[in-house]
C-alpha cells in the first residue's frame, strides 16, 4: 500500500510541476501581453475609421447646406431684379437661419477633425510601441527556449534532471528488494540443509539417508583415526613406498578399500 501510495504521490507531483511550468511560461505570457495590445490597436483603429465616417457624414452634409446656401443667395438677388423685395426678403431669412445651422455643422466638423488626428497619433504610436514589442518579445522567446534546451543539455549530462529524485528513490527500493530476496535464499538454503524445511522434490526418506550418510562418514574418520594410533600401516592414510609409486591411474584406489596382501 505504502508503494502505491508513493508512486501516485510521484505522479501527481510530475503533472502538478509540468502545469506550474506551463503557467509560469514567460513565452506564453508574453504572447498574450503581445495579442492584448495587437486587440488595442484594433480597437483604436476602429475608433479612428468610425470618426473619420461620422466626419465624413458632416462633410456631405456641409456641402449640401453650402449648395443650398449659394441657391437662396442668387434666389435673393433674382427676387429683387424682379421687384418682388418680399420674396429676396424671405431668402434671406432663410440664408440666415441656413447660415447659422452651418456654423454649428463647421464646429462639430472641427471637433471631429482634431479627434481624429488625435488618434490617428495615438494610432501611430501604438502600432509603433506593439511592433517594438513584438520584436523584444521574439528575442525573449528565442533566448528563453535556447537557454531551456542548454538546461536540458546540461541536466541530462550530469544527470541531475527533475526527476532524478525519484529515480533514485526508485532505485534504492529495488536495491533493498534485492537484498532481502539474497539474504532470504541464504536463509533457506541453511534450513533445507539443516532439515528444517522439506525439500518437496527431495526423494522420500532422504533425510534419514543424509543423516545415514553422515554417521558412516563419521565412522570411517574415527575407524581410520584408530587405526593410525595402532601404527597400522594397511589404513588408506599411507600404503608405503610401494603405494607412493603407483602409476598414473593410482588416483582410481584413492578410498577404495585396500587389497589382501
Amino acid at each position: 500500500m505504502s508503494d502505491n501510495t508513493s508512486r501516485i504521490r510521484t505522479i501527481f507531483r510530475s503533472k502538478t510541476t509540468k502545469v506550474l511550468n506551463k503557467v509560469e511560461d514567460p513565452r506564453e505570457t508574453l504572447d498574450d501581453s503581445y495579442e492584448q495590445q495587437v486587440k488595442l490597436l484594433q480597437q483604436v483603429r476602429q475608433a479612428v475609421a468610425e470618426v473619420a465616417t461620422a466626419k465624413k457624414r458632416i462633410d456631405l452634409q456641409g456641402q449640401e447646406m453650402g449648395t443650398r446656401y449659394q441657391r437662396l443667395g442668387d434666389q435673393a438677388r433674382e427676387a429683387l431684379a424682379q421687384g418682388r423685395e418680399d420674396l429676396a426678403r424671405a431668402a434671406l431669412e432663410r440664408r440666415a437661419l441656413l447660415e447659422n445651422q452651418v456654423a454649428k455643422l463647421q464646429e462639430q466638423y472641427t471637433a471631429l477633425q482634431n479627434q481624429t488626428a488625435q488618434l490617428q497619433e495615438r494610432e501611430r504610436r501604438l502600432a509603433e510601441q506593439v511592433a517594438a514589442f513584438r520584436v523584444e518579445k521574439e528575442t525573449i522567446k528565442a533566448t528563453y527556449t535556447a537557454s531551456e534546451a542548454q538546461v536540458r543539455a546540461n541536466e541530462a549530462v550530469a544527470g541531475i534532471g527533475s526527476n532524478m529524485n525519484d529515480v533514485g528513490t526508485s532505485l534504492e527500493r529495488a536495491r533493498d528488494r534485492v537484498a532481502q530476496m539474497q539474504a532470504r535464499a541464504a536463509a533457506t538454503d541453511e534450513l533445507l540443509a539443516s532439515g528444517a524445511l522439506k525439500d518437496l522434490t527431495a526423494a522420500p526418506d532422504a533425510d534419514i539417508e543424509r543423516q545415514l550418510a553422515a554417521l558412516s562418514a563419521k565412522a570411517d574418520v574415527d575407524r581410520q583415526l584408530a587405526s593410525m594410533k595402532q601404527g597400522d600401516t594397511s589404513t588408506t592414510v599411507d600404503r608405503g613406498p610401494e603405494r607412493r609409486r603407483g602409476g598414473p591411474d593410482e588416483w582410481l584406489g584413492i578410498g577404495q578399500a585396500p587389497n589382501t596382501p
